[in-house]
């Protein structure tokens, strides 16, 4: 009896002290290294990156550049659906000035505003300063792969009511309210617009967008701000810093037509200098899964008004103050311990907490096209590690 007693609490001790550690290595093995998961060690810089699902679709191809519209092929989840200009021709913007009223062949605005499918990429590094918000048509694809674009110092993106936008590998930042005044958002249209919030990327009412390895910091509201009924959207890979209100998701918490909304938030940074709304949700549905989150100084997720939030495989590391150590905030007192806020697979450090509440299934329910795993969270610094525009270079593999 007393060597049955010793051998349990030996097997015990062993496994317990097995716990205590990950493996993590890169599918050549050339990144390994074996890191404790307590909650208050933080992992090594990686120092390679591994490709998650999205960009092991196209990064390693060399041919990038001649099937430039293959990226549309490589959203996931509630954005895989968004086309973009896949079926349309290439557009080359040669010229960084702008004129909102009547724009130049050859610039970002007069590609953005046709009615036909286009994919927009760039014949040089380049940085674009809009007089108004650059509104968008249907069936676009801002592709910045190839040169450093910016988009700064004045207002920025504007989609609203339209369908299927795809814009990756863009820097957008330090933008600016728009004031009232003409604009452009057709060849065959011009309107008086009333001024912009001065977000980053804004979506009003749109449905199939596909945000992807875009940089964002320091603008006068959101960085992505999602309103007023849009749906089936993908915000992947970008890198977010030196910002306040990061990312919302539901324009009031009046307005119940957001309860379509469905977005799907993926290996992002969420990087240093950023105080909350990692998003902040009013209704719908947001699957956060696989980002890493540098700090916070007041909380990552929030959200008001009964929204559904699945957080699967991140990596949320605390901020030290230790009045901000909770991930989750919630707006509004009544009934929030029925609302579906769940934890899945979420590695917290530095003592970062969840606060979970409901009850039955919080699956997001994607398509079988839709769909794609979510890796284990302690990957999550090496699947993020190249978040943000990439340095492509025609030829190569990026």
């Amino acid at each position: 009896m007393a060597t049955s007693t010793s051998l349990l609490l030996l097997s015990c001790f062993m496994l317990h002290l097995a716990s205590t550690f990950v493996i993590v290595h890169s599918t050549d093995n050339k990144y390994y290294n074996t890191l404790p998961t307590s909650k208050y060690m933080i992992p090594e810089s990686p120092k390679k990156a591994l490709l998650n699902v999205i960009d092991s679709c196209w990064r390693t191809k060399p041919n990038w550049a001649s099937n430039r519209q293959a990226l549309a092929d490589c959203a996931i989840g509630f954005g895989k659906d968004a086309t973009g200009g896949k079926y349309g021709a290439i557009y080359r913007v040669k010229d960084p000035s702008d004129d909102p009223v009547n724009p130049k062949p050859g610039t970002l605005r007069y590609g953005a505003i046709q009615t036909e499918p286009l994919w927009i990429i760039f014949d040089k590094d380049m940085v674009i300063r809009l007089k108004n918000e650059l509104i968008m048509n249907s069936y676009k694809t801002i592709d910045g792969r190839g040169a450093k674009v910016e988009i700064t110092d004045g207002p920025c993106i504007t989609i609203q009511g339209v369908s299927h936008v795809i814009i990756h590998g863009i820097n957008i930042h330090d933008c600016k309210p728009a004031k009232p005044g003409l604009v452009r958002s057709t060849p065959d249209h011009v309107g008086h617009r009333l001024g912009s919030d001065g977000d980053a990327i804004s979506i009003f009412d749109s449905s199939n967008i596909w945000i992807d390895h875009c940089f964002l910091a320091r603008s006068t509201d959101g960085l992505i701000d999602v309103i007023h009924a849009s749906t089936a959207i993908a915000i992947s890979n970008n890198y977010f810093t030196q910002h306040d209100k990061v990312m919302l998701l539901g324009h009031n918490d009046q307005y119940t037509a957001d309860k379509i909304m469905r977005v799907t938030i993926a290996f992002n940074r969420f990087a240093s200098g950023l105080t909350e709304r990692m998003p902040r949700v009013r209704f719908g549905y947001a699957h956060v899964v696989n980002n890493k989150y540098d700090e916070w100084k007041m909380y990552a997720i929030g959200g008001s008004a009964n929204p559904t939030i699945l957080s699967e495989g991140n990596l949320y590391v605390a901020p030290n103050d230790p009045n901000a150590k909770q991930v989750t905030k919630r707006e509004g007192k009544e009934n929030w311990k029925s609302w579906k806020w769940r934890s899945s697979k979420d590695l917290f450090l530095n003592g970062a907490y969840f606060v979970p509440s409901g009850f039955g299934s919080c699956a997001p329910n994607y398509s079988p096209t839709q769909s794609f795993s979510a890796a284990p969270a302690y990957l999550v610094p090496a699947m993020t590690l190249n978040a943000g525009p990439t340095n492509c270079v025609v030829g190569r593999a990026c």
